[in-house]
């Protein structure tokens, strides 16, 4: 089958950074679903995997982590879904992506299609919505009922991004009044245009922007970049007792003693965690995805797809990486389709 992989860690201009590549068709055993894939998502985290570094692979590295398709074959323990059913799903870092033909998952991190959308639009949303879902519902443990959050306020930092995307509705739909940090015209009306409340700069100062708009704090920060650069400015504005949640790594060490004073939560969202460590409660990601296909069907919650590079490839994807990699990216970019 056609996958681009690679062998070396190395800088995206490099032409063999990905190369296209022809592998095994693999089969399903226990609980995975062999998935034919019909379009991917380009995630921060495929940057981070392939960025140089020391070291090389015997057996070519195929990334990806996130995929709409449909169910080929089942291993005989799976009892959630059967071949023909449209799934999407963000996979697991522990084992070979999506950017393949046909792909292995675990059915318990996979979800239903959404009806309402085509395997782009669906390709654009899991990866995404599970951070968010994670890091609201699970990590801040945020009600998601909205007369809980009546008056309570959620400050989002890198909110044009994918998973800010997500969050700004998710968010929205919990009844919390959203603030979004953005810099550049396209992306404050692409925040606005997710339902956000207010949008701030977060190339200035967060304390003195939040009380132009008469907020003096805020009980719930979502932080999605620079949380080094940022992490005085989230010490200053949250709220007591407040909870902050963050999914980049910092490039310093943090000093969580300016959080003490206010007995503040601090807690890391990693998505794969479920997956890698095959979690109790890894089901849960099904589940939860179902409930994401739901409310995009019920025009509750919509794509994030902005940018359609064209089929699965080599070359495309090193293009997806190079627009990631320049930190100015909108919403989602997906491939869909091989060469």
């Amino acid at each position: 089958m056609k996958a681009v992989g690679l062998t070396h860690y190395l800088p995206i201009e490099d032409p063999k950074s990905l190369e296209d590549i022809t592998v095994e068709k693999p089969q399903a055993a226990g609980r995975d679903l062999l998935v034919k894939i019909k379009a991917i998502s380009v995630n921060p985290v495929d940057t981070k995997v392939r960025s140089p570094k020391d070291g090389a692979e015997d057996t070519p590295k195929i990334l990806g982590w996130d995929a709409a398709g449909v169910v080929e074959e089942t291993g005989p323990d799976c009892t959630l879904f059967q071949p023909g059913d449209e799934v999407f799903y963000a996979g697991s870092i522990a084992r070979q992506g999506t950017n393949s033909e046909y792909h292995l998952v675990d059915e318990r991190i996979v979800g239903r299609k959404p009806a309402s959308l085509n395997f782009a639009e669906a390709a654009a949303l899991p990866l995404t919505s599970i951070t968010a879902w994670e890091a609201l519902f699970t990590r801040m443990q945020v009600s998601q009922n909205p007369d809980d959050n009546k008056g309570k306020a959620l400050l989002i930092i890198g909110a044009a991004g994918g998973v800010g995307s997500i969050a700004v509705q998710l968010a929205k739909e919990a009844g919390l009044t959203v603030i979004g940090t953005a810099s550049r015209k396209e992306t404050v009306d692409w925040v606005t245009s997710l339902g956000a409340d207010y949008t701030i700069n977060h190339h200035e100062s967060l304390l003195p922007q939040l009380e132009e708009l008469g907020i003096h704090s805020v009980p719930y920060i979502f932080c999605l970049n620079a949380l080094e650069k940022h992490w005085t400015g989230i010490s200053e504005v949250i709220s007591p007792q407040g909870a902050v949640c963050a999914i980049d790594d910092p490039s310093t060490p943090l000093d969580l003693t300016l959080l003490k004073r206010k007995s503040v939560t601090f807690v890391w969202e990693f998505m794969f965690t479920r997956s890698l460590f095959e979690t109790e409660d890894i089901i849960e990601q099904h589940l939860l995805l179902n409930r994401i296909a739901e409310a995009v069907d019920n025009q509750k919650l919509r794509t994030t797809l902005t940018n359609v590079l064209g089929p699965v490839s080599a070359e495309n994807l090193r293009e997806a990486h190079k627009l990631l990699e320049s930190n100015k990216t909108i919403g989602k970019i997906v491939l869909e389709g091989f060469m």
